[in-house]
């Protein structure tokens, strides 16, 4: 049974693995009709990505509760107790299992939170907003300087199955658009490009529609969906 009682908990675990089986099924069968879940899990994703980024996933092991309903079980009836009515010990085990699973959820989100608020948060070194042909944002770029930018959408966009997008920028005349990456969807996303020199206000960013995988020129080829020049941010 699930222990997470609102949308942002349970967001949070299924961001974080702490889903069975089951309540992750039941979890993305709402999001694919309920856009609010959807977006806490885009927000607890954004939130926990250095988290990501850091390590490996773990599980529990298989034989986890197997151990702990066997050591709850050899400690239930000490000898010199008095038996207890069938009603006073309906569902022990599951209430100590709801418990010790409650227990794990929050220690883990606890670890979480400490090792993100530890890390040094990286802030982009410049940010673009990319308009479309009729001068509406469509996209916020971020890019943090080391070959690694994030893409926020801020409207909804069809692509069809047989094309792709593509993120590109322009360091130089000289050098021409460089690929940042070939984006998974229409959906906020972290690209890695190649090496490039840090990014500079006044910068251009564009996202185009290339056909699947990307572009076969290494150049944009197709209709630029969103385009925009650089800002740093001020502090």
């Amino acid at each position: 049974m699930s222990t997470w009682q609102n949308t942002a908990e349970r967001a949070d675990a299924y961001v974080l693995g702490l889903m069975d089986e089951d309540d992750r099924r039941v979890m993305e069968a709402e999001m694919e009709t309920d856009p609010a879940l959807a977006r806490a899990v885009g927000e607890a994703r954004d939130r926990f990505l250095e988290l990501d980024l850091v390590g490996p996933t773990a599980t529990v092991s298989a034989d986890l509760w197997s151990r702990i309903e066997a050591s709850l079980g050899a400690q239930e009836k000490p000898v010199d107790a008095k038996p207890k009515s069938p009603a006073a010990n309906d569902n022990r085990l599951a209430r100590w299992r709801g418990i010790a699973m409650s227990a794990v959820a929050a220690s883990a989100l606890l670890v979480a939170a400490l090792a993100y608020t530890a890390m040094t948060r990286l802030e982009p070194q410049v940010v673009a907003i990319l308009m479309n042909a009729e001068g509406e944002p469509v996209v916020m770029i971020e890019d943090f300087g080391n070959d690694t930018a994030k893409v926020v959408p801020l409207i909804d966009f069809s692509v069809a199955d047989d094309r792709s997008l593509q993120l590109w920028t322009l360091p130089s005349s000289d050098t021409g658009p460089v690929s940042l990456g070939v984006l998974d969807g229409w959906q906020t996303a972290t690209v890695s490009g190649p090496d490039l020199p840090g990014p500079l206000e006044e910068q251009l960013y564009e996202i185009t529609l290339e056909p699947l995988g990307g572009s076969p020129t290494g150049k944009p080829t197709g209709p630029i969906i969103g385009k925009g020049f650089a800002k740093a941010p001020r502090s």
